[in-house]
């Protein structure tokens, strides 16, 4: 472990919060939890089961007709403003949490991560005073109105890329609305999840309304989809993953919300601003180590503009240090873990197979033999259909393809199974939105990535989602409305 990350290191073992309290497992089962920068133990994570999660639910089940149900509009917000504000007064611990769990830089935990942690909270705080409902006027026989109330006990499941945002993202709207949640948090990265306990019950949020239990996904994400008595399932993560939650989730008829996995198109075209579209694209492509859904890992570039882009983009790309996530100058850390490591470098060296050129990266740097760290990889020569350009990667590594037409172009990006996200690079307005009403995906950027308004619909088509979130979105799936029916 490097001097830096040696005097920053605070072990937190990741226990289970239930009803208020933090308790280890019933079976005393831990599993180690490795930092994938450098390969070591940081911390144990108690591995719950069956008999954590009937705990935590019952405890979220009594906790709805509690003090948690009689809080005032005032009330609500100010402890779901009161958790953001916390997690801004310990945002440095937060992140170095975060860093060591995650593998990421530094500086993306502190000005990500735990920033827009603590702005979903917020955000959902001053969102709530204005949602409303629908009244209907029946001529002058009845008037009809809707009532708002929580769906009831939510299970939310938690990606491990992304640890406290994307939990956060979740839990802010499920409180604001006013239900009870389980959290399962990625298995790979508990901590920060865990610290939320305590952040939520100083921000004065009532025992049992927030719970957590770390575990596997097979074992505590199967029990908490399959209770009869958690009425929501919230999940990010991968496709698969997603498959299973869906048929487990189907003999109680819940109510599911998903953001699932991307191959996110980024379509230059040869008018636009090339500085611009490399300086967004060297982001949209490697921050996070590539461990991002939206990250842009399928890259068109108009044929003219070709060879200029990639000698360009490769020069930029050759500049980005890779290494310890606590020295400032790093721009790409570790993978997530062995296993995820593996996997990415294969593709690299199917990418070799299937004919394609390593122009970049595709290795281990030089002078870091521990730790999970891959240069970023850029890979060309191959054809829309090699797996490298159909498959989610989740890596730093990008293909780029030329094209020459804007039909050929749309046909390549909505060739795929899925359907998250896309940027599209133009100074043409006509073709900007032209193009953008075409392309099959549920968020589109133009001459942009990542902006997001946290009002606007935010998620997945085909096999990358279900279900949108944000604003009034995120309202609808953690509620309910029952239509009452006045007869004058």
């Amino acid at each position: 472990m490097s001097t830096q990350a040696e005097s920053l290191v605070k072990s937190v073992d990741s226990l289970h919060f239930i009803n208020g309290e933090y308790v280890q497992s019933v079976s005393g089962k831990v599993k180690p939890n490795i930092n994938p920068a450098t390969e070591e133990v940081i911390s144990q994570i108690s591995q719950g089961g069956q008999e954590e999660v009937d705990t935590a639910v019952s405890a979220a089940k009594k906790a709805l007709k509690g003090p948690w149900k009689k809080f005032t509009l005032d009330q609500r917000i100010a402890v779901i403003r009161k958790i953001g504000d916390i997690i801004l007064e310990r945002k440095d611990e937060l992140a170095r949490l975060e860093s060591l769990d995650t593998g990421k830089p530094i500086w993306l935990s502190t000005a990500v991560d735990i920033s827009r942690s603590a702005y979903n909270f917020h955000f959902f705080a001053d969102y709530l005073r204005s949602v409303g409902t629908e009244a209907y006027e029946t001529d002058d026989v009845a008037i009809n109105y809707s009532v708002r109330r929580p769906v009831g006990v939510v299970g939310i499941i938690s990606p491990w890329n992304l640890p406290l945002l994307l939990m956060t993202w979740k839990l802010a709207p499920a409180l604001a609305a006013g239900n009870t949640v389980v959290i399962k948090p990625a298995s790979l990265t508990p901590t920060t999840a865990t610290v939320m306990g305590e952040i939520c019950k100083e921000a004065g949020v009532p025992d049992g309304v927030v719970n957590i239990v770390n575990g596997s996904g097979g074992v505590v994400g199967t029990a908490l989809t399959e209770h009869k008595d958690v009425d929501a399932i919230t999940f990010t993560g991968e496709t698969l993953t997603g498959q299973t939650i869906m048929k487990s989730a189907a003999n109680t008829l819940k109510k599911l919300s998903y953001e699932l996995g991307g191959k996110n198109p980024n379509v230059i075209f040869a008018d636009a601003d090339l500085d611009e579209v490399i300086e967004t694209t060297l982001k949209s492509s490697f921050i996070n180590q590539g461990e991002v859904c939206l990250c842009g890992s399928r890259i068109y570039v108009e044929r003219s503009a070709y060879d200029k882009f990639i000698q360009k983009f490769a020069a930029k790309t050759k500049e980005l240090v890779v290494g310890d996530p606590f020295d400032p100058q790093t721009k790409v850390g570790a993978l997530i873990s062995k296993d995820h490591y593996e996997r990415v470098l294969s593709y690299v060296e199917l990418a070799k197979e299937e004919g394609g050129e390593v122009l970049t990266g595709g290795k281990r740097p030089e002078g870091l033999e521990k730790g999970y760290y891959l240069e970023p990889t850029i890979i060309t020569g191959l054809d829309r259909h090699c797996r490298v350009v159909k498959e989610e990667i989740f890596g730093p590594v990008v293909t780029v393809i030329p094209f020459d037409t804007e039909e050929d172009v749309l046909d390549q990006v909505n060739d795929t199974e899925y359907g998250l996200s896309a940027s599209i690079w133009t100074n043409d307005l006509r073709r900007a939105h032209r193009v953008a009403r075409e392309v099959e995906a549920g968020i589109i950027w133009v001459n942009t990535w990542f902006l997001r308004d946290l009002r606007t619909p935010f998620g997945g088509m085909k096999q990358s989602g279900i279900g949108r979130e944000g604003g009034i979105h995120s309202f609808e799936f953690y509620s309910e409305l029952s239509n009452v029916c006045i007869k004058l």
